[in-house]
């Protein structure tokens, strides 16, 4: 057996077969099946978290979606990021007829034949996400959402030298290179953190020989953190909430009622074209967004009802409404779930799909509510001002 790409560490009694792939390689497939089968592990770990785990064993994941409890759980950006993630991987397969992550199902498949324990050794996506977005102003978090959409309709054709570069990437870093560069911190959620994860859990994992199947990027942060302890708790914890985000939000509401109340007060009329100005602003824009989204005329309207009240609640979206009233009248079907990461691949498939559209939906309304916000918010205080 060659012993290119394997890396062998012997520490604390146990023998740890690191196999450094190519996340779009056939070959590194085929070494990981050999590798297996020759040493018989107790253990495979393998670098998936249980969400991607269940991405490449159940081929019904998009289908068994509950679209409501995405909405209602605030996961349509994770959403868009998974949709981002299935285009970037149709588009390699394909172009080069390359399906990304074969090494790790090999590696799934391999450990079930050889009776070893499968340990699933990434962080959850979530976390990681989590992590980078907490890293990210509000410039860096508006390119970033930026990038994921453009990435998603994008049909530029993936390089040479851009498939030699991704030999050592997995898919996740692959997406985000380009904006890693623009912001170097990130590395540290994205490579550092992730190596320390995954070295904890491979000296965790049950018996006396592992075998880890790995990105080769990650095997060298492997080997150096291998011999030290991490504290998985302080690595899967989720980054604390800036509080001026939430001091902001409740500000803004806070200071239009005051603004308008006063007016009434001072000024009934005006404060009947205030008020009348801050439900036109919000609930227009709010319902525009909506229709762009080519929403069902009733998610239209009530995204226009319940803009002028959500911007008023940070806890509330005027989104999440028009979305449950979009996804309720004009219900994705099965088929829709089965064709989502190939309609998506298309401006056109993406507005069609009926899954992709109360995506759309949720953050057009969302976006309309923000600018009917601000616009709104400015006549409010216009309008006062001219009461003084």
């Amino acid at each position: 057996m060659s012993e290119e790409n394997i890396t062998r560490i012997y520490q604390d009694g146990k023998e740890f077969i690191l196999i450094g792939t190519a996340h779009v390689s056939k070959q590194s497939a085929e070494q990981v099946k050999q590798v297996i089968e020759e040493e018989r592990p107790d253990s495979v770990c393998v670098e998936l978290d249980k969400q991607r785990y269940q991405s490449v064993t159940d081929k019904n994941k998009w289908k068994d979606m509950d679209i409501f409890q995405v909405i209602k759980e605030n996961k349509a950006s994770l959403l868009l990021m998974n949709l981002a993630i299935s285009s970037f991987q149709n588009r390699m397969a394909k172009q080069f007829g390359i399906q990304a992550g074969q090494e790790m199902i090999q590696g799934i498949k391999s450990a079930e034949e050889v009776n070893a324990k499968l340990v699933l050794a990434d962080r959850d996506i979530q976390i990681t996400f989590a992590r980078i977005w907490g890293g990210l102003g509000l410039k860096g978090k508006t390119t970033l959402l930026m990038g994921v959409i453009s990435g998603i309709f994008s049909n530029d054709s993936i390089s040479e030298e851009e498939l030699e570069k991704m030999k050592n990437q997995d898919t996740i870093e692959s997406i985000l290179s380009e904006f890693t560069e623009a912001f170097p911190q990130l590395k540290k959620p994205l490579i550092d953190e992730r190596d320390q994860y995954l070295a904890q859990k491979i000296k965790d994992a049950p018996g006396d020989k592992i075998v880890a199947v790995l990105g080769a990027a990650h095997v060298p942060g492997i080997k150096k953190e291998l011999g030290k302890n991490h504290d998985l708790a302080k690595l899967t914890k989720r980054p604390p909430k800036s509080k001026a985000p939430k001091i902001i939000g409740w500000s803004i509401p806070v200071l239009i009622l005051a603004i308008i109340a006063y007016t009434f007060i001072a000024n009934p009329s005006a404060g009947v074209q205030q008020a009348i100005s801050w439900i036109l602003w919000n609930g227009t824009f709010s319902a525009i967004g909506t229709a762009l989204a080519f929403g069902h005329p009733l998610a239209i309207l009530t995204a226009f009802i319940a803009a002028p009240i959500t911007s008023l609640n940070p806890l509330l979206a005027a989104g999440w409404f028009a979305g449950i009233v979009q996804a309720y009248f004009n219900r994705p079907n099965v088929g829709d779930f089965e064709t989502l990461t190939t309609d998506v691949l298309s401006v056109k498939g993406f507005w069609r799909n009926k899954v992709s559209r109360v995506l759309l939906v949720v953050i057009l309304a969302n976006l309309g509510s923000t600018l009917g916000t601000f616009i709104g918010g400015a006549d409010v205080i216009r309008v006062f001002l001219e009461n003084l």
